[in-house]
């Protein structure tokens, strides 16, 4: 068994052995590190048999249960046979058939061409292959509001205020805003992400560390909006929590274990006069009709979702060390055991109250998106899918065969961090997708999509593919393990063509070169930031940003435009011991500052001389109206921008050393943007209509 057979297997298997680094030095990953990702994929190396076994695995031919394909495009079908007839006849989704011509091709058959985007079956001699047929790109701004340029606010949906929230964001905190914005011509809502972290741990309240991303955060849902103000009020009073929550919605940081404890107390309440009166009433009530079909509809993977919270509740009440599933009672590991079964049969009421969460937020969000659409908005909501899940969370407990057990997602060296990074979340392995028709990406881009106007990819490079790390290994021991990007693509196409949503794909930091324009073609907008766009040296003018990208001040991970100005970004991190040579930064900054006040002026979205440091309005007024002349098709404002705020939501590198995901905007949600100051910063945006 030589390295020379191992490197050419991990080549075939997607895993990149050589790459290029940030300053374009050629990097080899360590053999260690290969037959780590080898593992991960079932493709084990560290004998000869399994060499030979994981070759033929390779090799063996596969018919795939779903392909996927482009409209007007023949069909590749690898690993079929050609079939006796020389046609087959698909059943297409509306109901109708197609007879397709069938002929030879180099690795199966080739199908004629589908005209009709859908998810569509073939009978081929017994074996069923669903033809996912796309259309050639997603859903864009053009579609949906021809030859107009569009604007939204970005939004962090538990910094939100309104009274009763018990000191986190929820829903109504998004309706408020949504009709306040779209009164001022705004024609989306960009949320942070709504993704299901942890209920037994409010400790874990990162948005981009999730346990599923099939399914919701419950501390976001209003249940005002489904069981009326008066009664959420007789059981925030009957739960003994009124006065906290009115304690903990004054602060300006939000305590998640106490805010967590509240909130739950209520929903504990509102579930147990729920499952004691609608549940039970002689004839099913309108809410008890809708959380069953709800729950219904939710089949399995809510069901699984549910048992995993109350097996984690119960197992963090046993012993506090035993957080990760992993640890747990051997039977208890595996989702699908007697014990398990038997878990949930005894803890029923339990795993009801779990689906009640989730029936709770999911209509909180319908409401959210429907609302924001009744205002004006032509887009909506536009919701955040995390690159990622948590290891140690209910997706992975439910999915494990579909995951790459032993490595985590992260970023190789760069410029900014020489290290590399470790992000502590796996995802999909791209064999797994492949051999089960994709259905875990399927379904994770429909629950992203399933109440929103359109969807925000973070780090959407990991369609192409991922830099992942053996776990315990440094960030920077990782390799390269390539995606399907073509089968994801027209996934994705599919998906928003269903949804009539459009798609925003996050690609800063290493970007793969011709990634950019792939993308593009495919109807995926990509981000440009304000700080990043230049050129020659020169802040770029504004008319040179592509009408195909999304236009931004900022983002969640980057200092707001006061923060940048003023500098309080570089105060920040020397504090926290994160700046080599804190003079040298600011000096830098001095010259952005002149660099950028230039370019504004340039731009007439500025006039004057240069403000100092601590006068930042005129800057965040001035980045507002340079960033509404852009030709891009959606521009997309930070709400702390739009407030002129000094701190940003999460600062890259720290966990507990900063309060990430903790401050809240300084005013209840419907009277953030009331101030003439603030609605003056956003005319610009108002008025970018037709290009």
């Amino acid at each position: 068994m030589t390295d020379a057979a191992i490197h050419d297997l991990a080549r075939r298997a997607g895993i990149a052995v050589e790459w290029t680094d940030y300053t374009g030095r050629p990097q080899r990953v360590s053999m260690a590190s290969i037959k780590s990702v080898l593992a991960a994929l079932g493709l084990p190396c560290d004998t000869p048999d399994d060499l030979s076994h994981s070759e033929q695995a390779l090799k063996a031919p596969k018919v795939p249960p779903l392909v996927a394909a482009t409209v007007g495009q023949p069909i590749e079908l690898p690993g079929v046979t050609k079939t006796g007839t020389g046609r087959v006849r698909a059943a297409l989704e509306d109901g109708g058939v197609l007879d397709l011509a069938v002929h030879a091709a180099p690795r199966g058959i080739r199908l004629s061409a589908i005209e009709m985007p859908g998810y569509h079956a073939v009978d081929l001699g017994g074996t069923a292959v669903t033809l996912a047929v796309a259309p050639k790109r997603c859903v864009t701004i053009g579609e949906l509001a021809p030859n107009e340029r569009l604007w939204a606010l970005a939004v962090q949906v538990y910094a939100l205020r309104r009274a009763g929230d018990c000191g986190i964001g929820d829903a109504a905190g998004v309706i408020a805003l949504a009709r306040h914005a779209a009164a001022l011509k705004a024609d989306a809502l960009a949320l942070s992400p709504v993704h299901a972290l942890f209920a037994a741990d409010p400790n874990q309240f990162s948005p981009y560390s999730p346990s599923s991303r099939l399914f919701n955060n419950p501390l976001h849902a209003d249940a005002r909006l489904i069981f009326g103000a008066d009664r959420v009020e007789k059981a925030l009073h009957e739960a003994g929590v009124s006065t906290v929550a009115d304690e903990l919605e004054q602060q300006s940081l939000i305590d998640w274990p106490q805010s967590t404890r509240a909130k739950m107390s209520l929903l504990r309440r509102l579930f147990e006069d729920f499952a004691a009166t609608d549940l039970v009433a002689a004839s099913p009530t309108l809410l008890a009709a809708d959380f069953t079909k709800y729950r219904e509809a939710g089949g399995a993977p809510l069901e699984d979702h549910a048992r995993f919270e109350a097996l984690q509740q119960q197992m963090l009440a046993q012993n506090s060390a035993a957080w990760c599933w992993n640890e747990w009672p051997a039977p208890l590991r595996d989702p699908k055991s007697p014990e398990v079964a038997s878990f949930a049969e005894r803890h029923k009421e339990e795993i009801t109250f779990h689906c009640f969460l989730q029936w709770l937020v999911d209509r909180s969000l319908a409401a959210a998106h429907s609302a924001a659409r009744a205002a004006g908005m032509r887009v909506g909501l536009i919701s955040d899918l995390a690159v990622g899940m948590s290891g140690n969370g209910s997706h992975v407990w439910t999915g494990q065969n579909d995951i790459l057990a032993g490595l985590q997602i992260g970023a190789p060296p760069d410029f900014y961090n020489s290290n590399g990074q470790n992000w502590g979340l796996t995802t999909f392995s791209p064999r797994a997708l492949s051999d089960g028709g994709f259905a875990p990406f399927i379904a994770t881009l429909r629950a992203a999509l399933r109440h929103a106007g359109g969807v925000r990819i973070d780090h959407v490079m990991g369609l192409l593919r991922l830099w992942v790390v053996p776990r315990g290994a440094d960030a920077k021991e990782g390799a390269y393990l390539a995606y399907p990007v073509d089968d994801l693509m027209r996934l994705t196409a599919l998906e928003s063509y269903r949804h009539r949503a459009i798609v925003i794909g996050e690609d800063l930091g290493t970007v793969p070169a011709g990634f950019r324009e792939r993308f593009a073609e495919n109807g995926i907008y990509g981000m440009r930031v304000l700080y990043f766009e230049r050129e020659r040296g020169r802040f770029a003018p504004p008319q040179s940003w592509r009408a195909d990208t999304v236009a931004m001040t900022s983002t969640h991970d980057l200092p707001t435009v006061a923060g940048w100005w003023r500098g309080k970004d570089i105060e920040t991190r020397a504090q926290l011991g994160l700046v080599e040579n804190v003079s040298d930064e600011q000096s830098e900054r001095g010259k952005d500052r002149r660099a950028l006040w230039r370019a504004f002026r340039r731009a007439r979205a500025a006039v004057g001389e240069l403000p100092p440091p601590l006068d930042t309005a005129p800057v965040v007024d001035a980045a507002v109206e340079f960033v509404a002349q852009t030709k891009s098709e959606l521009a997309t404002l930070p709400l702390e921008d739009a407030l002129a705020l000094e701190d940003q939501p999460n600062l890259p590198g720290t966990i507990a050393e900063h309060p990430n995901w903790r401050r809240r905007y300084p005013g209840a949600a419907d009277t953030l943007l009331d101030a003439a100051q603030t609605r003056r910063r956003l005319e610009p945006l108002a008025r970018r209509g037709r290009p």
